[in-house]
Parts: C-alpha cells; sequence; structure tokens
C-alpha cells in the first residue's frame, strides 16, 4: 500500500519529540532522519521523499542554506516545526523555499493538514515555475525564429515571408520544432563562417609569400604591394572576428597561438628576409589548419568537411603560385625543394576539385565556379610551364600570367566557399 515519505530533520532541542510517532500514526513513513543540515541535501538525494518535515525550534542561517539548497538541487515540499517566531527568519525560511513554516503551532492532529497544505503550495510553485519556463523558451524559441529567418534571408536572398515558409518547411520534413531547428541553423552559421574565415588563414600565409617574392622579383610592383596590404589587412581583421565569436575556452589557446605566429610573420616581412618568411609563413598554416580542422569536427560534419575542403583549394592555388616562383627564382637544393613541394600542391588540388565536382552538394551558382575553376587552374598550371622552359630574362610576361592566375583561382575559391557557406544544406546540416 502506497504510503507517503517524510524525510525527518530534527535539531535539539526538540520542539515536537512525538513527531516520527505521530508522522507514523497519521500514515506517513519516515525513510530516514537527518539532525546534520549538511547532510540534509544528501539525504533527499538517497531517500527522494515525498515531503521533508523539520524540527527546528531555532532554525540557523546554516540550515536555511541546506533548506535553499534542496529547492535547487532537488525540489521537494518543505515543513517546518519551530519556536521561533521571529518576523526575519521568516522571510529566510521563504526565501528559502519553505511551504509552511508553523510557529508554536504544532499537533497530531494537524500533522495530515500541514502537510497537505505544504505539498499544495509545492505544487502550484512548481505549476508557476513550468509556466514561466514554458514562456521564457517560447520567447526564446521565437527569438532564435527571427535570426533563423535573418540568416536565410541573406544567405539565399528570400524576403521575410520566404524564409519564414522555408524554415517552416524544413522543421516539419526533419520532424523539429521551428525553434529547434533555428537554433540549429544559428549554430551552423557560426560555425561555417569561423571555419571559412580561420581557413582563409591559411590561404593568407601562402599568398603572403608569393606577393613578397613577386616583389622581390620586380614583378608589377605597385600592385603586388598593394594585395601585400590588402592581405596584411585581411589577416587582422579575421583575427578580431574570430576572437569576438569564438569560445575562449574551447578555441582560445588555438587561436592565441595562431596570433603569436602572425606577429613573428609581420616581422619577417618587414625585414625581408625570404627564408623567415617562409619559415613563419609555414608555422602559420599549421597553426591554422588545427584551428580549422578543429572546428569543422564542432560542426555538422559532412557540409562543413566541404567547405573545409573548397577552401583550401584557395589555400593550394596560392601554395602551388608560391612554390612556382620559389623554384624559378631559388637555387640548388631550394629549387629541388620547391619543385616536389609544387607538384605535391598541385596532386591535392587536382583530387579535391575531383571530388567537389563529383558531390551532390551543388547548386547552378556553385557548378559553374566549378568549371571556371577547373579552367583557370589548367591556365595557371601551363604558365607555370611555360615559365619554366624560358630564360629567367624572358619569363616577365609568364609570372605576370601566372600571378593573375592564382588570384583568378583565389577569387573562384572565394565565391565558392561563400556558396557552400550559404547553401541550405550546410545550414541545416545535411550531408
Amino acid at each position: 500500500m502506497f504510503m507517503t515519505s517524510a524525510l525527518l530533520c530534527s535539531a535539539r532541542p526538540q520542539t515536537a519529540p512525538t513527531l516520527a510517532a505521530d508522522l507514523l500514526a497519521a500514515g506517513m513513513a519516515v525513510c530516514a532522519t537527518v539532525e546534520d543540515c549538511s547532510k540534509l541535501v544528501q539525504a533527499v538525494v538517497l531517500h527522494a521523499p515525498d515531503v521533508v518535515v523539520c524540527d527546528l525550534a531555532l532554525p540557523t542561517a546554516a540550515w536555511f542554506q541546506a533548506l535553499h539548497m534542496v529547492g535547487q538541487t532537488v525540489p521537494c515540499p518543505l515543513l517546518v516545526f519551530t519556536h521561533d517566531a521571529d518576523a526575519s527568519h521568516m522571510q529566510q525560511a521563504v526565501d528559502s523555499g519553505v511551504h509552511a513554516y508553523v510557529v508554536h503551532g504544532y499537533g497530531a492532529n494537524r500533522l495530515r493538514p500541514l502537510i497537505h497544505l505544504a505539498q499544495a503550495r509545492f505544487q502550484k510553485e512548481r505549476q508557476q515555475r513550468e509556466a514561466f519556463e514554458g514562456m521564457a523558451t517560447r520567447f526564446e524559441e521565437r527569438k532564435a525564429v527571427d535570426r533563423a529567418k535573418g540568416i536565410l534571408m541573406r544567405a539565399q536572398s528570400l524576403s521575410d515571408d520566404d524564409a519564414f515558409r522555408a524554415l517552416r518547411s524544413a522543421a516539419m520534413s526533419s520532424n523539429q520544432r521551428m525553434g529547434q531547428l533555428s537554433q540549429h541553423i544559428i549554430q551552423s552559421a557560426h560555425f561555417a563562417e569561423a571555419v571559412n574565415r580561420s581557413g582563409q588563414l591559411r590561404m593568407l600565409s601562402q599568398r603572403l609569400v608569393k606577393l613578397h617574392l613577386l616583389l622581390a622579383a620586380g614583378v608589377q610592383p605597385v600592385h603586388h604591394a598593394a594585395l601585400l596590404q590588402d592581405s596584411l589587412q585581411w589577416v587582422d581583421g579575421n583575427f578580431a572576428l574570430l576572437r569576438k565569436n569564438l569560445s575562449q575556452p574551447t578555441y582560445g589557446d588555438l587561436l592565441e597561438q595562431v596570433a603569436q605566429t602572425w606577429e613573428q610573420l609581420k616581422t619577417a616581412l618587414a625585414q625581408g628576409s625570404t627564408d623567415a618568411v617562409e619559415q613563419q609563413a609555414e608555422a602559420l598554416l599549421l597553426g591554422a589548419e588545427r584551428l580549422t580542422t578543429s572546428l569543422e569536427s564542432s560542426g555538422s560534419a559532412a557540409p562543413l568537411h566541404v567547405l573545409n575542403l573548397a577552401g583550401r583549394q584557395r589555400m593550394l592555388s596560392q601554395r602551388f603560385s608560391k612554390y612556382a616562383l620559389l623554384a624559378l627564382v631559388g637555387e640548388g637544393a631550394v629549387v629541388d625543394l620547391a619543385q616536389a613541394s609544387m607538384h605535391a600542391a598541385q596532386r591535392e588540388f587536382e583530387e579535391a576539385l575531383t571530388y567537389l565536382n563529383g558531390i551532390p552538394l551543388s547548386t547552378p551558382d556553385i557548378h559553374g565556379a566549378l568549371a571556371a575553376a577547373g579552367v583557370a587552374w589548367l591556365q595557371m598550371v601551363a604558365a607555370a610551364q611555360a615559365a619554366q622552359r624560358l630564360a629567367p630574362a624572358k619569363r616577365g610576361a609568364r609570372l605576370e600570367e601566372l600571378a593573375a592566375g592564382s588570384e583568378t583561382l583565389l577569387g573562384l575559391f572565394e565565391q565558392l566557399s561563400t556558396h557552400y557557406e550559404r547553401s541550405m544544406q550546410m545550414l541545416l546540416g545535411q550531408p
């Protein structure tokens, strides 16, 4: 037969010496007795009573704190019998979540009604709390829906009504609440932007070396000096955005390692040493790769992998052109190493391009940009090969063609990265 279980708290001197017996006589089962307030929460967790009945002649601050912790940890009806008529302590009792605070009023015949009163107040309090939490949840979900609509409007060029209909349709097809799906879209957009921005750092590490080499070779110095300054500002802007948007406890160490390397690369660029610039650029590339991979693994893996791969093509286009230049202007072992690295970059780029052309995540814009990128890649490779066949004095036009081709590829894969970042598959986390 079901009996209401009670956890009895009793601190000497007692106000109700027969309380335990009276609880049993009233049909209550005393599951345990606690005399030390420090053990109250543990006892409530262990025994899960229907009601906590306290016999406290003069409740202390420690007991009020313990009762408050019960309400925060494992809420249940709290009934206190006491001799303490201090009004300030009554307020403390209310603030601590006590549902019935009985002063000089204990009596066996009143025990069951008082327990029922505490239970009724507890139920009312729980209903109010659930209603408030439900209202807060609906308010937060409404805010999330508005943010998700804004993301879809910008990414897909939709009107407010069309974005809402797209969101509602996607929620229905995935059997999710609109608020739940909206939170997913917000998170997907957050990680997609972070992956794209950190991926740009990889590319910029290689672009900066390429531009440094072009300036050293005297190829269109005014134009490439301007691109170099643009790249410096681009890196600084990305660091500012990533510091603002990424979780410091989760990614702060990775980001700051990359930032320290960036400061060393800026110093090397200012000093003009090609060896130092190349060394620090490779360190920056490695750190940015770690950060980007970590971000990719934290989000929707399949679409973020595609975005990361497309972003990596930007880096490989700059890396190929950098090593093509080093092979042309270097000497001895530097030439052999540069040629080997150039061929490795070419192999990686072409494998990734084949993969991107074969996956279902595509739109007319993506398809067109991939086709254009394929043509631009072949033209840049041809320019690099043609330059190698010419004498140093006759390479000027081919070097300009190589530089222009690498910038064209960079622009095309910037567009592709944007298309992937804003695709519905990316935002919805679909493979």
